[in-house]
C-alpha cells in the first residue's frame, strides 16, 4: 500500500514537472517585489504600462483624504502613476494623478494605457452602482475628463477590464451581461470603424470564456497574444493568469502561466514590447499589503524568437527653434495603401511612440500645422524580432527655400513608374498643393553612381516628370510644378555603401516660391 502512494506521488509530481516544462514559455522567471515606492500597506494593483515599460499607471486603495488618513483606513480606489528612472534602475515615488482621473467620493481603477502612454481606460462606479468604462486623453501633461464610453461596450451591467489594441480601433474588455455569455464574467470585444464609430459586442468565444469568470485582460503589443486571468481554465487555484495566440481568426488553447502562477488569486497581467518585462498583481504570502504588484523579468529560452514587433520611438521638433511639436502621425500599409492607425505626439515633449509588427512595410507620415510633412519609410521582415528604433523628427516650416526628401515615393527596377506602394505619399503631396493653391514647387530626383552619368541624368528626369504627371493627373496645374532630374551630382551620402546609395537614390520636393 505504501509502495502504491508512493508511485502515484511520483507519478502526480512527473505530471506537474512536464506540465510546468512544456507549457512555460521561459526557461526561468524572476518574480520580485516592485517596492515600496509604488506597493503601499493597503491595496496597489491593476498595473498598465506603455508599450516601452517607461510609464505606469496602477490603482491603490491609500487613505486620501484627511478621515482616511486620520483612520488609517482605505479609502476609494484612486489612480497613480510613476515613471521609470533608466539611470537609476528604478521606479519613481508613485503620484496622485489629476483630479479630472480621480473623481471623489467615486472608485477609480486603471484598466488600460495606449502604447505610446497618450490614451487610458478607467473604470468607474456610476450612479446605477454597476461600473463602466471611460476613456481619457493626454493633452501637453493634463489628463482630460474621462468621457464615458458608448454602448455597447458599457451596458447596464458591469464592465470591470478592458484593454486597447495596438492600433487602437479594438478594444477587448470584461463584463457580466447575460445575453450572449458563456457564463459568469466573460471576455468581449469591439471594433471601430473608419469613421470611429464601435461596433457590435461580439463574445470571444468557448475556447476563452468558460461558465466560470475571465477577468482582466490585456492585449499584447503584437496585437495577436492575448493575457488574462480566469477560474475556469485548469490552474493552481483562485484567478491564474492565462495567454491565447490568435492565428488566422482563431484562438489558441490558453496556456496556464504555470511559471508565474501561485495558489492565490493572480490577475492583472500586462507585458512590455519586449516581451522581456511583465507585471501582475498577488496577494501572496510577504507583500507589503493587501494587494501588491510585482515584477517579472523573463530569461526567454535558447533560440526563442523575441517578439516580432518594432518599436519606434522619439521626438518631434521644429527644425529651426528645437521646440517641441505636436504632430499626427499617420502609420500606413504601403502595399495596401490604407491608414492602419493614427497618433499623436504630445504637445509638451514632442514624444511619441507607437508598435510596429513585423512583415510590412510602413510608412509614417507626420504632419504638423503650418509646416511641410515628414515622411519615414519602416520595412520590417517577417522575421525581424524585437527591436527599438529611435528616430527623432525635426518638421520644416513651409517656407521658401524649404525641401524635404519623399521617403515613401517608389519606382519599378531601373524604370521611371511609380509603384502602387508611392500612392499614399503622392496623395499627401496633392492634399499639401490643394491646401497652399500659391506654391510653386520643384519635384526632383536623384540617383546613386552606379550607371553612367548620362544614364542617370536621364533616369532622374523621367522619375522627375513622373511625379509631375500625376499631379497634373490630379488637376494640380502645370504651371506651379518644375520637374528636374539631378542624376548623381548631388550626393546626401557615400556612394561606396549600399547604405549611402540608398540614400542617394531619393526623389525630393523643394518650394519655389508662395
Amino acid at each position: 500500500m505504501r509502495l502504491l502512494t508512493i508511485c502515484i506521488l511520483l507519478c502526480c509530481f512527473s505530471s506537474l514537472l512536464a506540465q510546468r516544462k512544456g507549457k512555460s514559455n521561459t526557461d526561468t522567471v524572476k518574480i520580485t517585489n516592485i517596492g515600496k515606492a509604488i506597493n503601499s500597506v493597503f491595496a496597489d494593483y491593476a498595473p498598465v504600462i506603455s508599450a516601452d515599460g517607461q510609464m505606469m499607471v496602477f490603482t491603490s486603495t491609500r487613505p486620501v483624504t484627511e478621515k482616511e488618513i486620520k483612520n488609517a483606513k482605505p479609502g476609494f480606489e484612486n489612480v497613480y502613476s510613476s515613471t521609470y528612472d533608466e539611470k537609476k534602475k528604478k521606479w519613481t515615488e508613485a503620484r496622485r494623478m489629476d483630479e479630472a482621473l480621480n473623481m471623489q467620493e467615486m472608485n477609480n481603477s486603471a484598466k488600460s494605457l495606449s502604447g505610446d502612454g497618450q490614451k487610458t481606460l478607467l473604470y468607474r462606479d456610476d450612479d446605477a452602482g454597476n461600473g463602466d468604462l471611460y476613456e481619457s486623453h493626454l493633452a501637453g501633461a493634463v489628463w482630460g475628463t474621462p468621457v464615458k464610453l458608448p454602448e455597447p461596450i458599457n451596458s447596464k451591467d458591469h464592465e470591470s477590464s478592458a484593454s486597447f489594441s495596438p492600433d487602437g480601433k479594438t478594444l477587448y474588455f470584461v463584463s457580466n451581461r447575460r445575453q450572449g455569455s458563456k457564463g459568469g464574467r466573460d471576455i468581449w470585444v469591439c471594433r471601430q470603424d473608419n469613421h470611429g464609430v464601435w461596433g457590435v459586442a461580439e463574445n470571444l468565444g468557448g475556447v476563452i470564456n468558460t461558465i466560470e469568470d475571465e477577468e482582466t485582460v490585456f492585449m499584447n503589443h503584437d496585437g495577436k497574444t492575448l493575457y488574462f486571468s480566469s477560474k475556469g481554465h485548469k490552474g493552481a487555484g483562485g484567478y491564474d493568469i492565462f495567454r491565447s495566440v490568435n492565428e488566422n481568426g482563431k484562438w489558441s488553447e490558453p496556456e496556464n502561466m504555470s511559471n508565474i502562477n501561485t495558489a492565490d488569486d493572480d490577475i492583472c497581467f500586462i507585458l512590455a514590447a519586449s516581451g522581456l518585462v511583465g507585471f501582475y498583481t498577488s496577494a501572496k504570502m510577504g507583500g507589503l499589503g493587501d494587494r501588491d504588484i510585482y515584477e517579472v523579468r523573463f530569461t526567454p529560452k535558447p533560440k526563442k524568437e523575441t517578439p516580432q514587433l518594432t518599436l519606434l520611438k522619439g521626438t518631434i521638433t521644429d527644425e529651426t527653434t528645437g521646440a517641441p511639436l505636436e504632430a499626427t502621425l499617420e502609420i500606413i500599409d504601403v502595399v495596401k495603401n490604407n491608414v492602419i492607425t493614427t497618433i499623436s505626439s504630445n504637445s509638451s515633449t514632442g514624444k511619441y511612440l507607437v508598435s510596429l509588427p513585423s512583415g510590412k512595410n510602413y510608412g509614417i507620415m507626420v504632419k504638423a500645422k503650418d509646416y511641410l510633412f515628414h515622411s519615414v519609410n519602416v520595412d520590417i521582415a517577417y522575421s525581424a524580432g524585437y527591436q527599438e528604433v529611435i528616430k527623432d523628427i525635426q518638421l520644416k516650416k513651409l517656407e521658401v527655400g524649404k525641401s524635404i526628401v519623399l521617403n515613401n515615393i517608389f519606382y519599378d527596377f531601373d524604370k521611371a513608374t511609380l509603384r502602387t506602394e508611392s500612392m499614399a505619399e503622392l496623395d499627401h503631396l496633392v492634399q499639401l498643393m490643394n491646401e497652399n493653391p500659391s506654391i510653386t514647387i520643384e519635384l526632383s530626383s536623384h540617383t546613386d553612381n552606379k550607371g553612367t552619368d548620362d544614364y542617370n541624368q536621364k533616369l532622374s528626369q523621367m522619375r522627375a516628370q513622373s511625379v509631375v504627371d500625376f499631379l497634373i493627373s490630379k488637376n494640380i496645374a502645370k504651371e506651379r510644378l518644375v520637374a528636374k532630374g539631378y542624376g548623381e551630382t548631388v550626393p546626401v551620402a557615400d556612394n561606396e555603401t549600399e547604405e549611402g546609395r540608398q540614400q542617394n537614390r531619393r526623389t525630393e520636393f523643394k518650394i519655389l516660391s508662395k
